[in-house]
């Protein structure tokens, strides 16, 4: 994989490309960057919109079916998890809005508190 990686040329924060999934139980791997938390001032939440969104276009592109995303930029990137959860989940629900070929998208949650907010934004 870091071979495929490699030949992507790169991936500018908000970007996100594709590799095959190797080895893993997945075909493939949607690759992105997010942003590093500035205060929030430095275009942040657009960027991080634009991973979910791209991420989302690249899948759909294969055919994928399920998609399944961690809480970007929430880690040694700084991004606060509560503002973070409320982009990932608008971004996605605006992105998938006329998108047939996916069926399923998870947010896989590093914490407890995150997977609460997961919840209360999505009601479930």
């Amino acid at each position: 994989m870091l071979e495929a990686c490699r030949s992507l040329g790169g991936c500018e924060a908000g970007d996100a490309k594709l590799t095959p999934g190797f080895g893993l139980p997945a075909k493939f791997v949607v690759h992105t960057v997010g942003p590093v938390w500035r205060g929030g001032i430095d275009g942040e939440a657009e960027m991080l919109a634009s991973c979910y969104r791209r991420s989302i276009e690249v899948a759909a592109e294969q055919g994928v079916e399920r998609l399944a995303f961690p809480c970007i930029s929430t880690g040694v990137y700084g991004y606060p998890p509560e503002f973070a959860a409320s982009v990932a989940v608008a971004a996605v629900r605006s992105a998938t809005k006329d998108q047939l070929s996916l069926r399923e998208i998870v947010f896989c949650c590093f914490t407890a508190a995150d997977a609460q907010r997961y919840r209360a934004l999505l009601n479930v």
